[in-house]
């Protein structure tokens, strides 16, 4: 009988890993109706690739991506992903809190084959039973499932991961939720809606956002709306009932209640004012 002991060191910290947390795991396999419009995400995202082929489009480029590959893209890159029923896509995403790219160039890292690779498969394939699964300690398991990932990526990539500093963490995601405010404030916006562009409860995303901005995330969306009103009401002939439905007010008396509210008038009266200025 032989016997074969190995001890154990102490722990050595790898940079970049210490505030990485996952947020959300998604399996994704390519159909007709995926939805290939770019977005943009608060969080790192490691997409594996486990099966078919496909790409990530990017603002600036397309990369081709097949089974087997890891691409990871930064906080707030604007990104997709495309396949079509030829050979559909498969693939697991995870959502990393705390991550940025060092040496990623346009804001993405392509990994050939490395989850393909026999320990990171298995890690994966754990990774996604515990989150579908959950129970007790799952949600500790998913997160040391997600460290063994990370050092084996950062073994293959040595500069790839970066942290990031705990207290801009908070403007970060409250920026992103203004700018996309401020891009889709004429449709209509929740604040569940809100928290989800970024994968923030919608009770601390509230308490942040007004903290950063001195308003509420649904305040600032009311003060968007009028402002463009402002605009539409001086210098356009469109009806009151008109410039509510493309503003995303529910009606024109809503419309016409919010806007006294906040300017100290109605909408006929300021239009009256201000029109030919």
């Amino acid at each position: 009988m032989s016997t074969r002991q190995y001890a154990i060191g102490p722990a050595e910290p790898v940079p970049g890993l210490d505030g990485a947390r996952l947020l959300y795991v998604t399996c994704a396999r390519y159909s007709p109706e995926w939805d290939s419009e770019q977005h943009i995400h608060a969080c790192a995202e490691l997409f594996f690739v486990t099966g078919g082929s496909g790409a990530l489009q990017l603002q600036r480029e397309t990369v081709p991506l097949t089974a087997g590959d890891l691409v990871a893209v930064d906080p707030g890159v604007p990104h997709t992903e495309q396949s079509g029923p030829a050979d559909p896509m498969q693939y697991v995403v995870l959502g990393v809190d705390g991550l940025e790219l060092g040496a990623a160039v346009g804001g993405y890292v392509l990994l050939h084959g490395f989850a393909n690779q026999r320990q990171t498969a298995a890690c994966l394939e754990m990774l996604v039973h515990e989150v579908s699964a959950g129970g007790r300690g799952s949600a500790e398991a998913c997160q040391s499932l997600l460290r063994v990932l990370l050092i084996g990526l950062t073994r293959q990539h040595q500069s790839v991961l970066f942290p990031v500093p705990a207290e801009p963490k908070s403007s970060r995601e409250c920026a992103l939720v203004r700018r996309y405010v401020d891009e889709h404030f004429k449709e209509a916006i929740t604040l569940e809606q809100l928290a989800a562009v970024a994968h923030l409860n919608k009770y601390y995303l509230s308490h942040a956002f007004q903290k950063e901005y001195g308003v509420s995330p649904m305040r600032y969306l009311m003060q968007r709306r009028i402002r463009e009103s402002r605009f539409l009401l001086a210098r356009t002939d469109h009806s009151l009932s008109h410039i509510a439905q493309v503003l995303g007010f529910s009606s024109p008396s809503y419309f016409s209640q919010c806007f006294r509210r906040a300017e100290g008038v109605s909408p006929t009266v300021y239009r009256r004012s201000h029109q030919g200025q």
